[in-house]
């Protein structure tokens, strides 16, 4: 029995140096080397300052900037210790009613805008910090943005098709808006005072 345990222990040291140290080690060296703002958590920054990662969503809520996905997080939207979806399926009542609540919200902070309600505005994402929204609900925000900013619509237009994501070699994926990096250029848009 003895014969056993000394072979066993000293695998099991050099399995645990392997792939407990080296490899997490090699791994971490090499992401960081090669790929520096993906390692260090896709920081957004404005004027040298952090303001957000573009991998999670933020809560904008004021009119004058664009809107995310519903976020079914807690305590708040858009928390990354509890990601999370509602759970909750497409015939479950309390979906149903979240669904025209959010429907009525959009309608009542556009009243002019007859577009038909994309549906990312209105339901949550699986992990409920889906940072992206299409270009149709980003198109969907235009006028509304527009009007609380007393902007042009269609130089808004061109911000949304600026800051769309394109599929991957243009066959994998679909595009996308990234909503936070969509408001910091619309903030820097209206902040150098183009003409409105």
């Amino acid at each position: 029995m003895n014969t056993f345990i000394r072979p066993v222990l000293v695998i099991f040291t050099v399995l645990t140096l392997v792939t407990g140290v080296a490899y997490p080690l090699a791994v971490t060296g090499i992401g960081q080397s090669l790929f520096p703002a993906e390692a260090a958590g896709s920081l957004v920054q404005r004027g040298g300052e952090n303001v957000g990662s573009a991998l999670i969503g933020q809560n904008f809520v004021d009119p004058g900037h664009f809107w995310g996905r519903p976020s079914a997080t807690g305590p708040q939207p858009n928390n990354a210790i509890a990601s999370s979806g509602s759970n909750q399926g497409p015939l479950n009542p309390a979906l149903v009613d979240a669904v025209k609540a959010r429907v009525a919200a959009l309608r009542a902070a556009d009243p002019g805008n007859i577009l038909p309600v994309p549906v990312e505005l209105v339901t949550a994402s699986a992990s409920g910090l889906d940072p992206h929204i299409s270009p149709a609900a980003a198109g969907f925000q235009v006028q509304r943005v527009a009007k609380a900013r007393n902007l042009d619509a269609a130089a808004l237009r061109v911000l949304v098709a600026e800051n769309t994501q394109r599929p991957l070699l243009g066959l994998i994926g679909e595009p996308v808006v990234n909503v936070l990096r969509l408001n910091l250029a619309l903030d820097a848009h209206s902040s150098h005072g183009e003409p409105h």
